[in-house]
């Protein structure tokens, strides 16, 4: 697994740590410095390049922020940075998940030509069940990544899986 190095590193423009869930504080001091330091405003009566420099520095500051502050942008994003994923992969998902998740789309379609409230409910309970458990899991996985730095990349793949079954359940969830 490489390093991707087409993309920015918030975390080195932060000095702060690769995490899944970094301090939100640090995060957020962090942005509020470096907005004051790289205001356009102050930098009005430079040359051209300065102006430019800055104006750069500080859309990459508000990019980072942004991304370090939302949850699923930053899973994501880490795990681009750590070369796990990369942009429109056709990433394979577990039989056991896609069986699991084939009669979900079953019951939706039974649905869409034959609606019934009490199916729907049912459906909608078990796709919150099955996000409830996904949300558990990479909790953990990631607790485990940012409570240990050094094995951490072994859990990689694990929480990548767990990535794209949420994007799965996400398309479901964008049908109800």
């Amino acid at each position: 697994m490489s390093e991707a190095t087409q993309q920015p590193n918030y975390f080195e423009f932060y000095k702060l740590p690769i995490q899944f869930k970094p301090d939100q504080q640090a995060v957020k001091a962090k942005f509020y410095a470096l907005s004051k330091q790289f205001h356009p405003d102050f930098y009005a009566n430079e040359r051209e390049e300065k102006q430019q420099e800055m104006l750069d520095l500080s859309t990459l500051n508000n990019k980072a922020y942004q991304t370090l502050t939302n949850a699923k942008k930053r899973l994501k994003y880490v795990l681009e940075l750590k070369g796990v994923i990369e942009t429109d992969e056709g990433y394979q998902l577990s039989q056991l998940f896609l069986m699991e998740m084939m009669d979900i789309n079953e019951a939706l379609m039974d649905l869409e030509f034959e609606p019934d409230t009490e199916k729907l409910a049912q459906v909608k309970r078990d796709i919150e069940s099955i996000e409830k458990d996904l949300a558990d899991e990479l909790n953990d996985l990631t607790n485990q990544f940012d409570q240990n730095p050094i094995t951490s990349d072994a859990l990689l793949p694990s929480i990548k899986d767990n990535f794209y079954r949420q994007k799965y359940i996400d398309r479901i969830r964008e049908r109800l």
